[in-house]
């Protein structure tokens, strides 16, 4: 079976952490977090949708788009991007053919998915997070809550069987800089996002109004408390219940892969902040991000460089995968968007075609087959004469 190709960590912390997932893939547990931020309407911050109201609904739809794939009678229409096609079609893919079924939990979004779900009581009712330019993105109150559900939530799943956390947060790449420089992480310029070449200059000051007005302008978070005071001024719902289940599943020895890019290096450190530090080397070794190619590989963003320094922050080395999706010639237009910088990452996308791969499947496998998913989403392309 080929080797992943390894973004960050070690070949030894990746072969053991590889072994659970190689042979109980097929009894993985997905779990895909949908979330809202104010953050999102920012002008320019970003493309997760063309505009501000189209976004309020992303969300939603791409729940629709992962459970009922692209042949369903969907609700809520897909919001217009500048180019390209939800990533929510590639996650699609990999858990219809490898007989996976996500569980979708809403935290608040401004429209709730048509499909079954947990819309979680005393939580979603707290809707989008505010802008995180105000310092006050989740009231303390909520943010415990979070913490306290994601705790017991990982706590309850069913042992050692492996889970794949996904989110889907509009506006979530600007909370994750954010929460990551508040919580003493050199990100600045690092943070990819869904816009084709991230503006690290308008994401940049935004943070800094938020660190200005939380009052954490120029201090270093420390952790526990002060780290949960950081995720509260300037987070999103997702950040810290997905950072509580990955304590709790470091606690119980279960491994974890964190589906996604920027947005899950942000969950990686928040974890960290909130852990004891007898904790940590298990949240290093039994949780692992998983991100595709054009995440990896985008000039414009540096995760690897990411997660060195959040290992720096914590004394710890991350684990970090990318998956060998790629989609060449020939392939629909609407995917060979990816190939330039025009979607790149989200709703799992990433970590479920590694899942792909753990499986011992083969990337050009998936590539045709979410090739034949776009042609009955959008319709076949158009022929050149």
């Amino acid at each position: 079976m080929s080797q992943l190709r390894r973004i960050c960590g070690s070949a030894v912390a990746a072969d053991r952490w590889c072994g659970p997932w190689r042979q109980g893939w097929c009894h993985s547990e997905v779990l895909v977090l949908l979330a809202a931020t104010d953050t999102a309407a920012v002008p320019g911050i970003s493309a997760a949708g063309a505009t501000p109201s189209s976004r309020l609904r992303t969300a939603a739809a791409d729940a629709e788009l992962l459970v009922l794939g692209p042949a369903g009678e969907r609700p809520h229409a897909l919001p217009p991007l500048p180019a390209g096609v939800s990533p929510a079609l590639i996650s699609h893919v990999v858990l219809r053919e490898l007989a996976l079924d996500p569980q979708v939990a809403d935290l608040g979004c401004p429209v709730a998915p048509s499909v079954a779900h947990l819309r979680l009581p005393g939580l979603a009712g707290g809707g989008p997070a505010r802008c995180l330019s105000g310092g006050q993105a989740l009231d303390p109150g909520r943010l415990e809550a979070l913490l306290a559900l994601g705790r017991r939530w990982g706590e309850r799943l069913s042992p050692g069987r492996p889970l794949l956390l996904a989110e889907c947060v509009p506006g979530g790449t600007s909370t994750a800089l954010a929460v990551l420089v508040g919580l003493g992480v050199a990100a600045h310029g690092l943070v990819s996002g869904s816009l084709r070449h991230p503006d690290h200059g308008r994401k940049g000051a935004l943070v800094e109004r938020g660190l200005r007005a939380a009052g954490l302008e120029g201090a270093v978070a420390g952790d526990g408390a002060a780290g949960a005071r950081v995720a509260a001024a300037l987070g999103d719902p997702m950040q810290p219940l997905a950072a509580a289940m990955v304590l709790a599943a470091a606690a119980d020895g279960r491994p974890v892969l964190l589906a996604g890019g920027s947005q899950m290096a942000a969950v990686l450190a928040l974890a960290l902040a909130l852990a004891p530090p007898s904790l940590r080397p298990a949240i290093a070794a039994g949780t692992a991000l998983g991100t595709t190619a054009w995440v990896a590989d985008e000039a414009g963003s540096d995760l690897a460089l990411l997660l060195r320094r959040i290992g720096e922050r914590w004394g710890v080395e991350p684990l970090a995968f990318a998956a060998d999706l790629r989609f060449t010639d020939p392939c629909h237009p609407a995917l060979a968007a990816y190939e330039r910088g025009y979607v790149k990452e989200g709703v799992g996308a990433g970590g479920l075609a590694l899942l792909w791969q753990l499986s011992g499947r083969s990337s050009p496998a998936l590539a045709h087959l979410c090739d034949q998913a776009c042609a009955t989403l959008l319709g076949p392309p158009p022929t050149v004469r």
